[in-house]
């Protein structure tokens, strides 16, 4: 496995794959790596000949300064496990390398960049759009993997990926035990807050199973109460929306695919979630 910090030692690399015809699979990550980012590895390595994954925590996408302070960065470790799984490339440079001056560019996604996430943590999707962009420059991939735990950025990444001739593939939310889904953010939780946040999942579940064919509104109240009532945990929002537009929706019916999306506090941890309300 070779880690290389470089874009222009990334690009010689990979043009001398390419030129053999060897496809090659990308999954970004910002570290703090868990089983979720270890299974898009796993089906990179199964599907592509050369695996490149990225390790850079980019502060264009955080809107809470101490949120980006506080993200967890284990890149000895992430190396280790990446090397495990058998990934080809990491690549993983830093700040002079992915902004070498300020990057001005401005994205919009209509409808679909202000709802959710996007209105909670505005700027959000700006950010990730200028660093995927970048990455998507630098590696040329054929396929990007990206979980689905992030529903709504993967939503944005497939519809940013017109402008280049990449694959998307999402893959299923990759859970705990008791139904957590797994994220980096995961291990800031106390003890207390751990405890209480399967909460979510459990939630959702309920939700699917309750509140089919009735008012939306109905289903916001349950949630509220369930959630809340948890010393540890306090909804930011839940919202049920058209799985292809992101558009909310009034009435849970079956005649357009729909998603329950929801976050969390948990303490001071911003936990996100979702559920396929049909399948």
């Amino acid at each position: 496995m070779q880690i290389i910090k470089h874009t222009g030692r990334l690009k010689l690399v990979l043009s001398r794959y390419r030129k053999q015809g060897a496809t090659i699979g990308f999954i970004p990550t910002m570290g703090a790596l868990h089983p979720g980012h270890l299974s898009l590895i796993k089906q990179s390595v199964i599907t592509d000949d050369i695996t490149v994954s990225s390790i850079y925590v980019n502060p264009t996408q955080f809107d809470d300064k101490s949120d980006l302070k506080n993200y967890p960065r284990n890149f000895k470790s992430d190396y280790a496990l990446l090397k495990s799984e058998e990934c080809t490339i990491v690549f993983s440079p830093d700040n002079k390398e992915m902004y070498p001056r300020p990057d001005n560019r401005r994205f919009n996604f209509g409808r679909m960049g202000d709802v959710m996430e996007g209105k909670m943590r505005p700027g959000h999707f700006n950010g990730v759009a200028q660093i995927v962009t970048k990455l998507f420059d630098a590696v040329q991939p054929h396929r990007a993997y990206f979980g689905k735990k992030d529903f709504q950025q993967l939503a944005i990444i497939q519809k940013l990926v017109n402008d280049y001739d990449i694959e998307i593939v999402a893959c299923p939310i990759i859970r705990e035990k008791d139904g957590l889904a797994m994220s980096s953010r995961n291990s800031l939780l106390s003890d207390q807050e751990r405890n209480d946040a399967p909460a979510i999942y459990r939630t959702l579940l309920l939700v699917k199973e309750k509140f089919r064919n009735r008012n939306v509104k109905e289903a916001e109240k349950f949630v509220e109460a369930r959630i809340n009532k948890y010393t540890s945990l306090k909804l930011e929002y839940f919202q049920i929306v058209n799985s292809i537009t992101l558009d909310p929706v009034d009435e849970i019916a079956s005649t357009i695919p729909l998603t329950a999306c929801i976050a969390v506090y948990a303490g001071s941890v911003r936990l996100i979630d979702n559920i396929d309300i049909f399948s």
